[in-house]
């Protein structure tokens, strides 16, 4: 991945969340307050995740135990497919948390070694506090519950985190075209 697509895909995507916060429509306040507890966000977050995962454990190195990258992508696998079943609360947290984490490698790699441009530290330094928030919320994932019902609780906050949001996005891809 470039410098230029890691530091662009997160822009987009604050930038996207930003604007859904700005609106403050009922159906975005109802699904981020939904978005904890669903069946269908835990099997496309957590299943994305897992499947993710799994494929990185199935292409290990000799190095890294790539002689058992079988046993381990079918163990894996079967704990993955019993979350489902055995722990299904907050199973969406726990898989954005997972896809945050696995996404933090190809940004992080892409602005590696790269000294000359310092305006990466925007785009480092918010893919790092994805890490530290994604690493918390997996441990206490009722967290992201209750930071939307406090989010939500009055309208100025969530506007408030949407223009912050929708700021650094566009922050965020204006420095991607300057690489």
């Amino acid at each position: 991945m470039s410098l230029f697509l890691a530091t662009l895909l997160p822009g987009l995507v604050l930038a996207v969340l930003g604007v859904a916060l700005l609106a403050n429509r009922p159906a975005v306040v109802a699904a981020l307050q939904g978005f904890p507890r669903s069946p269908t966000a835990a099997f496309w977050f957590f299943g994305g995740g897992a499947g993710w995962f799994l494929w990185q454990v199935w292409h290990l190195s000799t190095a890294d135990f790539g002689d058992y990258h079988v046993l381990l992508t079918v163990g894996f696998a079967a704990v993955a497919g019993l979350a489902f079943k055995c722990v299904p609360d907050f199973l969406a947290v726990r898989g954005l948390a997972v896809l945050v984490l696995l996404s933090a490698s190809p940004l992080l790699s892409a602005a590696y070694m790269e000294y000359g441009k310092p305006q990466r530290l925007l785009m480092v330094t918010l893919v790092y506090l994805l890490i530290a928030a994604a690493i918390w919320l997996g441990v206490q994932p009722y967290r992201l519950r209750d930071f939307f019902s406090w989010l939500f609780l009055r309208p100025g906050r969530a506007r408030g985190l949407g223009g912050a949001l929708l700021a650094y996005g566009l922050l965020l891809a204006g420095v991607a075209f300057t690489y």
